[in-house]
C-alpha cells in the first residue's frame, strides 16, 4: 500500500500502474470534505515522489463515484472572510492540479454519480471512462453558486464554450450518451467492463499508443477561439442564460462571466479568476437560501426515514376511498411507485374518472419516452377498481379522499373502519377539517391521522401527515413510510384548523383581499408577487385552486381563529363565489379563461370581475411594490411564527420546506423563516409594526419581538 487514509488509498497494481481509490469511511457516499481534500493532496505528494509508476487509475470504493463537495460545510465556510473562502478553494485546486500535473497518464473510472467536485476531479484526469449506470454534471448553480474546484476552467476547454455553458448554467446531470456526444468522457462501457476498460486505457498510454500529454495540454492553456468567435459565442450564451435564469438567480450568469473572463488565461490564472468570483456569488442571499434548501431537504429526508424505521410493517397494499381527480391522482402515484392500491367509489362514473386520470398521466410518460407501454400496463394493473369494500379488507392503509364535507367524511370513515383489519391505518386527505374531530366517529382513533396531498398529486411533492389527539406513533410511522414509498416529502404536523400550509396560506390571502378592499388593483398585486418570486400571484392562485375551495377553507380558518382570520367585510373572494366565478374549473374567476388556437389555456382580464368587485373597494389608490410585498408577506410570517410557537410544526426547516414543496414558495428565498433571517428580525418587526393597525395578522409574536431584541435567527 502506497498510502492509506480515512478517505482514500493508493496501491500498486501490475504493469507499473497505481490505483487511487476514494472510499470515505463511515459514510454511504464519497464527498469532498476538507478531510478528503487534505488526504488527496497528501497522497498525491507521496505518489509523485515514487519511482516505477507509469500510470494512475482513479476509482471509487462505493457504488457512486463522488457526489460533490460536502455541502454541510458550506454554511461555515461561507460565513468566513473572503480570504478564507479563497483558501478553501485553493486547497482543492492545489490537489486537483497536482493530479493533473503528474508526469504520467491518469485515467478515471466513473462508476456512478460524479457531480460537482466529483466531476471536477474527473476532468483533472487525462481520460474518462464512464459506466452506462453513471451520471455526471455540475449542479452548483442549483445551490446559488457555480463550480469552484476548476469546473468553469476545465469544462469549456474539454467540451467547448456552448456545451460548457449549457451544462454549468443549467445545473442538470448528464447521462452517458450526452456526455459521450460532447466529448466529456472518452468511453462508455457496461458496469462489469469499467475497470478493465480503464486499465486498458492506462496501458495504451504506457505503450505510447495514446498521447496523454497532447490530451492534457488544452486544459492548461487559454481557450482556442479568436476574438470574433469568442464575442459571438459569449454574447449568445449570456442572452440565453439570462432569459432562462431570470433576475433572481445570479449564479448562472456569473458562471458565464467567469468563463468569458478566464478564456484568455492559462489554467492557474483562470483558477484565480474562478475563486475570486466564487466568493462574490457565495455572499449572495440566493446562495444562502439555496444551500439552506438543500440542507433542510436533507434534514426532512432524515426525519422521514427515522419515522419509517419505527414502523412495524410496510405497506403491501393500500386503498383510496373516492375516485375522481384526487383519488385517481393518489392511485396513480401509489401504483406508479410500486404499491398496489384499491380505488373504491360508490359510482362507476367515479371509478371511470379515476382510472382515466391515472391513464392520462401514464400516457404522458409514455409519449415523452419516460415509460414503456408494458410498464404503463403493469402500473395500471396495480390499481384495483372496486364498487365494494371486499378488495380492501387486507389493506395496510386506506386514504379517504371523498368530498370535503365534515359529516360525509365522518360517515365514510366510520363505515370503512368496519371493513378493514384492526391494524390498518385510516388517513383522511382533508385540507382543513380537524383530525381530532373526525376521529370522534371511529372506534380506533389511535389508527387514524391526516394525510393531506396537494393538487395535482403527481406534481406536488409535499404530504402533510397530521397527528390528532389520539393518533399513535405507529400510525404516524406507517403513514410516513407510505408517503416515502410514494416518493413524497412527508412533514408531520399537529392538528389545528388548516393544519400548517393552509393555516399560513390564508393569512397571505387575507392580506390580498384587504389590499383589494383598500383600492389596490389585484392584477398589480399578481404582477408584483410573481416578480417577487411566487409562481403565480394570489388572484391567479385562487383561480387555480378554485374559488369555492378557497372560500370553504377561509371560512374554516375564520371559525378556528376568529380574532385574526374573520374578516369584518365581504371579501372579493366571497364576491366571486356568490357570482359562481369559481376560477379555472368553470372558466371564470378573477380572470377569464379560454384556449388559444393550439388548445393551450389562456388567461385574460375580466371586465365582469372588475365590475363585480368595484362596489367593495373603498377607494382606488396607488400602492408601491414594497407596500404590496409587506402587506402580503407579514401575515404569512406572523402566522408561521405562531405555528412554531404552538409546536404545530417542529422546526423552521420543516416549516420552510412545507411552503416550498406545498405552495411553490420561491426557492431562491429559502422559505419564509429563511426570508425573515435574510431581512433580519429587527427589520422585519419594524416593517410589520408599520401595518399593525390593519389587524392582528400584522402583529408580530412575542417570540419574534424577543428574537428582534436579541438579534436572533431561525437558522444558526
Amino acid at each position: 500500500m502506497i498510502y492509506e487514509g480515512q478517505a482514500l488509498s493508493i496501491k500498486q497494481l501490475e504493469n507499473d500502474i497505481a490505483e487511487l481509490t476514494i472510499d470515505l469511511k463511515n459514510e454511504s457516499v464519497n464527498k469532498f470534505d476538507k478531510k478528503t481534500i487534505a488526504e488527496l493532496d497528501e497522497a498525491l505528494q507521496k505518489l509523485a515522489s515514487l519511482e516505477g509508476v507509469k500510470a494512475l487509475l482513479v476509482t471509487s470504493g462505493k457504488p457512486v463515484f463522488v457526489v460533490g463537495a460536502d455541502i454541510t460545510e458550506f454554511t461555515d465556510v461561507f460565513s468566513e472572510s473572503d480570504e478564507a473562502i479563497v483558501d478553501y478553494l485553493s486547497r482543492a485546486n492545489a490537489a486537483f492540479n497536482r493530479l493533473e500535473d503528474l508526469p504520467y497518464p491518469t485515467v478515471v473510472a466513473i462508476n456512478g454519480f460524479a457531480l460537482g467536485g466529483g466531476f471536477e476531479i474527473c476532468m483533472a484526469c487525462d481520460y474518462r471512462v464512464m459506466s452506462t449506470a453513471a451520471r455526471v454534471g455540475l449542479p452548483e448553480t442549483k445551490l446559488g453558486i457555480f463550480p469552484g474546484f476548476g469546473g468553469t476552467v476545465r469544462l469549456p476547454r474539454i467540451i467547448g464554450i456552448d456545451n460548457a455553458v449549457e451544462w454549468i448554467a443549467g445545473g442538470s446531470d448528464q447521462g452517458p450518451a450526452a456526455a459521450m456526444n460532447v466529448g466529456a468522457v472518452d468511453a462508455v462501457v457496461e458496469p462489469g467492463m469499467l475497470r478493465d476498460a480503464a486499465l486498458d486505457l492506462c496501458q495504451q498510454c504506457i505503450d505510447g499508443k495514446l498521447d496523454f500529454q497532447a490530451r492534457r495540454q488544452p486544459k492548461l492553456e487559454p481557450l482556442k477561439h479568436n476574438a470574433t468567435e469568442a464575442l459571438m459565442a459569449f454574447t449568445t450564451c449570456k442572452a440565453q442564460v439570462a432569459a432562462k435564469a431570470g433576475p433572481n438567480m445570479p449564479a448562472p450568469l456569473a458562471a458565464v462571466a467567469v468563463i468569458e473572463k478566464a478564456a484568455k488565461c492559462n489554467r492557474d490564472e483562470a483558477l484565480k479568476i474562478e475563486s475570486r468570483a466564487f466568493v462574490e456569488v457565495a455572499r449572495t442571499p440566493q446562495a444562502d437560501a439555496l444551500v439552506g434548501i438543500f440542507l433542510n431537504d436533507q434534514s426532512l429526508a432524515k426525519k422521514a426515514k427515522s419515522w419509517e424505521k419505527k414502523s412495524e410493517r410496510k405497506v403491501a397494499r393500500a386503498g383510496v376511498l373516492g375516485a375522481g381527480i384526487m383519488g385517481g391522482g393518489i392511485a396513480y402515484q401509489s401504483a406508479y411507485r410500486g404499491t398496489p392500491i384499491v380505488m373504491k367509489d360508490i359510482a362507476q362514473a367515479g371509478i371511470d374518472l379515476g382510472l382515466s386520470e391515472a391513464a392520462k398521466l401514464l400516457s404522458k410518460r409514455v409519449d415523452k419516452g419516460r415509460m414503456s407501454s408494458a410498464d404503463m400496463a403493469a402500473t395500471l394493473n396495480r390499481i384495483i377498481p372496486s364498487l365494494s369494500y371486499e378488495p380492501m379488507h387486507d389493506a395496510d392503509i386506506v386514504v379517504e379522499a371523498v368530498v370535503e364535507n365534515p359529516k360525509v367524511k365522518q360517515a365514510v370513515l366510520s363505515e370503512v373502519e368496519k371493513e378493514i383489519s384492526d391494524k390498518a391505518v385510516i388517513a383522511s386527505n382533508t385540507s382543513t377539517i380537524s383530525i381530532s374531530w373526525l376521529a370522534e366517529s371511529l372506534q380506533r382513533p389511535q389508527n387514524f391521522c391526516g394525510m393531506h396531498f396537494f393538487n395535482p398529486v403527481h406534481a406536488m411533492p409535499l404530504v402533510e401527515v397530521i397527528r390528532g389527539k389520539q393518533t399513535s406513533d405507529q400510525t404516524i410511522a406507517l403513514t410516513v413510510a407510505y408517503a416515502n414509498a410514494m416518493g413524497k416529502k412527508a412533514v408531520v404536523v399537529n392538528d389545528c384548523p388548516g393544519f400548517l400550509v393552509n393555516r399560513v396560506l390564508f393569512p397571505y390571502f387575507a392580506g390580498f383581499t384587504q389590499l383589494v378592499k383598500d383600492g389596490c388593483d389585484f392584477q398589480k398585486i399578481d404582477r408584483v408577487m410573481e416578480k417577487w418570486g411566487w409562481p403565480m400571484g394570489p388572484a391567479y392562485l385562487c383561480d387555480v385552486v378554485g374559488i369555492d375551495t378557497c372560500v370553504h377553507a377561509a371560512d374554516v380558518l375564520a371559525e378556528g381563529f376568529p380574532d385574526r382570520m374573520k374578516a369584518d367585510y365581504k371579501t372579493v373572494m366571497h364576491v366571486m363565489y356568490e357570482h359562481k366565478r369559481l376560477g379555472q374549473k368553470n372558466g371564470v374567476g378573477f380572470y377569464d379563461y379560454g384556449k388559444d388556437k393550439r388548445g393551450r389555456p389562456t388567461k385574460q382580464i375580466s371586465e365582469e370581475c372588475l365590475a363585480l368587485i368595484a362596489p367593495h373597494i373603498s377607494e382606488n389608490r396607488a400602492f408601491s411594490d414594497e407596500e404590496i410585498i409587506a402587506r402580503m408577506m407579514v401575515p404569512m410570517c406572523t402566522e408561521m411564527a405562531r405555528c412554531l410557537d404552538e409546536n404545530i410544526v417542529e422546526s423552521p426547516a420543516e416549516a420552510d420546506m412545507s411552503l416550498v414543496y406545498g405552495l411553490g414558495f420561491p426557492v431562491f428565498r429559502g422559505g419564509v423563516c429563511r426570508w425573515m433571517d435574510t431581512m433580519g428580525m429587527r427589520q422585519f418587526v419594524d416593517m410589520a409594526d408599520q401595518y399593525k393597525s390593519l389587524g392582528r395578522l400584522y402583529e408580530v409574536t412575542d417570540s419574534q419581538r424577543a428574537m428582534s431584541a436579541n438579534n436572533a435567527r431561525y437558522f444558526g
